[in-house]
């Protein structure tokens, strides 16, 4: 029986129930000193509160989808996604906290195995600040590579998400090293950073009326930002923007509605619209407009297609976003402008390690549709 069958669910409930009232039956007999009655009291104290978490913990992975299969559970899910291609046809606004190697390379070397840079950024127009670490390749510290200018992959979390996950968990920096040294990608600057410029809120990427202009900010204030720092190609064919859950969202949005600072999108577990609640708060201050944008279904039948690549993922089982996700593929297939890929995995979790089975393929995805001039 699977990790998201109602039968196991089910099964650990009564478990649980079936131990309670043994403990409440024996409890008399076991009231003794003896090391056995002691024993016997454990047992069943224990057995009663694992079969209780337990049936809490399943209950809770059927809510929220964390994990698709005990494999999934335990790790052993590690087979990559298959890419489907549905196409027819002054003071720096960045500033360096630290560096590191790259997790996992054989050497400290940058002009070998690359760097994480540790950093601050700052929007100059909207003046949203924050923390991100930006990966550069080997060869952006090669000297013969001195005057070249590379492309750029802004990352983005889910909600609350840590930049820091995208470095140490999700592993972005060593398999874009890894990618690249086997030739399956070309070097590239990764920017690695939360969606969430205006913490504790989740504004969803939105451009809210009198808050944070959060859309803004990766459209153009993060782009002006880079390239001002590091030899990043400015031509919108040279980024590119991927993310997962709210990331992944937030990702596709921007692309679509920006498609002159990005190329190119890749959302992971994403959703299509923008929800309302109490960590959002008012996003839209009575804008039906703005409302009617924030949804990506609304965009493509009512906007003008844009001229930009996009790759979504999902799971058969284990995502609840499998037939939004079927959805939206058969929609930006009917602009006959706009190119749509996707990755559908047989099951997998909205989890790290079922992302992690998607972003290599979705990295050459990526490099693929971007050029340096």
């Amino acid at each position: 029986m699977g990790l998201t069958s109602n039968k196991v669910l089910v099964l650990a409930v009564v478990l649980a129930l079936v131990l309670f009232l043994s403990t409440v039956w024996l409890w008399p007999r076991l009231a003794q000193q003896s090391w056995r009655a002691v024993s016997g009291r454990v047992v069943l104290l224990l057995g009663t509160q694992l079969t209780l978490f337990g049936s809490v913990g399943l209950a809770v992975n059927q809510a929220f989808g964390f994990y698709a299969s005990w494999a999934d559970l335990f790790g052993q899910e590690t087979g990559q996604g298959v890419v489907v291609d549905h196409t027819a046809g002054g003071n720096s606004p960045v500033h360096v906290v630290a560096t590191s190697k790259v997790i996992g390379a054989s050497s400290t070397l940058p002009q070998v195995a690359g760097q994480v840079q540790k950093v601050d950024i700052i929007g100059r127009t909207t003046h949203l600040a924050a923390p991100a670490y930006v990966y550069l390749p080997p060869e952006y510290f090669q000297p013969t590579n001195s005057a070249r200018k590379f492309p750029v992959s802004v990352i983005l979390t889910g909600y609350p998400g840590t930049a820091e996950a995208l470095v140490n968990k999700l592993h972005y920096p060593s398999t874009a090293l890894q990618l690249a040294k086997a030739g399956k990608m070309q070097p590239m600057i990764l920017v690695m950073l939360r969606p969430t410029v205006a913490p504790p809120r989740d504004t969803e990427c939105v451009d809210v009326p009198g808050g944070p202009q959060t859309e803004t900010f990766f459209a153009k204030d993060l782009r002006a930002a880079v390239t001002a720092q590091y030899r990043a190609d400015k031509t919108p064919a040279s980024w590119g923007i991927v993310g997962d859950s709210t990331g992944g969202y937030c990702a596709l949005k921007i692309a679509m509605h920006h498609p002159a600072s990005y190329a190119a999108a890749a959302g992971l577990s994403p959703y299509y619209k923008a929800p309302i609640d109490p960590t959002t708060g008012d996003l839209f201050r009575g804008d039906t407009n703005l409302q009617n944008r924030a949804n990506l279904f609304w965009t493509l039948k009512h906007l003008a297609a844009p001229e930009t690549s996009l790759l979504v993922t999902s799971s058969r089982v284990g995502e609840h976003n499998y037939k939004d996700t079927l959805k939206f593929i058969k929609s930006v297939q009917a602009t006959n402008v706009t190119r749509i890929s996707s990755i559908i995995l047989p099951s997998g979790g909205h989890n790290f390690n079922t992302w992690r089975r998607e972003i290599p393929p979705m990295l050459q995805w990526l490099s693929q549709r971007l050029v340096a001039h």
